[in-house]
């Protein structure tokens, strides 16, 4: 099952959606979230409750697409009670840059740490037993206010040295009141980074993630396919100058999941009740390998089929930094 949040005027909606790309909103829930917490209240899956939910009249998922009505899939009702993570070195790319990427780790005598944390994916990121496999690299976005749904502009701040895509899968959850984490499903995902700022030095990573990301536009529950193949692409002006295949999934991964979950929900602070996650999955295919330089109107297209319409995002590059004031304390 596929839900979407979306406006109605000031009003957010959550709705479900239908075979004929009509959305069909729920008649007792205004959010994804509320659903979610009765449906653990319940004991039930969000699609269990869904399914049983009466609905209002439909409305064509085009229309709030093109009058920009689309929200993200999860949000909470404060935002500082969302959290927005990654893991990055997750995937393994296509046949050849893996192959690459072996002969690399297999030649050198001296690693970057950046080799290290793939070797050690490679190697014990699928664990076979109940122990948790190997720790993977783990990045903090922020929250709630830097997710922006389908349809709305990518906020990039004129400091960053890059604005660049990354086609991810997301995944989305719910900290019930025993704070357990809830998996209530997957959506697409815009991860959007400074390429330039990671590159020149590793320990810059931190500050390349603080960006804004698109997710959406639909909220898939159920099980994930282990492959997953999607298309990343950049409109200029109504062209597109640059797309590529990307691949996704545990099949296409040096980590399952479960593993990427655990090291993730270990921690007691991710663990509060009534909390919201967006956690990324990683990728291996962006522009900036091409060496595409993005620049303001650009649009981002992030299209995997499997869960639902495509996530597009136009660039928009707007003042950023601050001006720091001396204060005199008291």
């Amino acid at each position: 099952m596929r839900l979407l949040q979306f406006l109605e005027g000031t009003r957010a909606r959550v709705a479900r959606a239908n075979a004929d790309g009509t959305v069909s909103p729920f008649a007792r829930f205004e959010s994804t979230y509320d659903l979610a917490r009765q449906a653990i209240s319940a004991r039930k899956t969000l699609e269990e409750l869904a399914r049983a939910e009466p609905l209002d009249a439909a409305v064509a998922y085009t229309d709030l697409q093109r009058e920009g009505r689309v929200l993200p899939p999860l949000t909470h009702p404060d935002p500082a009670h969302c959290f927005v993570t990654g893991t990055g070195l997750t995937h393994l790319g296509s046949a050849s840059a893996r192959d690459a990427m072996h002969a690399r780790l297999n030649g050198q005598t001296e690693l970057t740490d950046s080799m290290k944390m793939f070797k050690a994916g490679v190697e014990g990121g699928k664990p076979k037993g109940a122990q948790p496999g190997a720790q993977p690299e783990w990045f903090y976005k922020g929250g709630g206010r830097n997710v922006v749904g389908s349809g709305s502009p990518l906020r990039s701040p004129d400091f960053a040295e890059d604005h660049g895509e990354e086609p991810e899968l997301v995944g989305l959850y719910l900290i019930g009141d025993d704070s357990r984490p809830h998996r209530l499903g997957f959506a697409i995902g815009n991860e959007f980074s400074d390429h330039v700022a990671e590159r020149r030095n590793y320990l810059l990573l931190a500050h390349s993630k603080l960006r804004q990301c698109g997710v959406g536009p639909m909220l898939n529950t159920g099980a994930l396919p282990a492959h997953l193949e999607g298309t990343s692409r950049i409109r200029r002006e109504g062209r597109v100058i640059w797309q590529k295949t990307f691949l996704t999934g545990e099949a296409n991964m040096c980590h399952t999941l479960a593993n990427l979950e655990y090291h993730h929900f270990k921690y007691a602070q991710h663990r509060v009740p009534g909390d919201v996650h967006l956690h990324f999955f990683g990728t291996a295919t962006v522009s900036f390998v091409d060496g595409v330089k993005l620049q303001a109107g650009d649009e981002f297209e992030v299209d995997l089929p499997a869960l639902g319409p495509p996530l597009v995002n136009p660039l928009l590059i707007v003042p950023g930094g601050l001006a720091l004031h001396e204060t005199g304390v008291l």
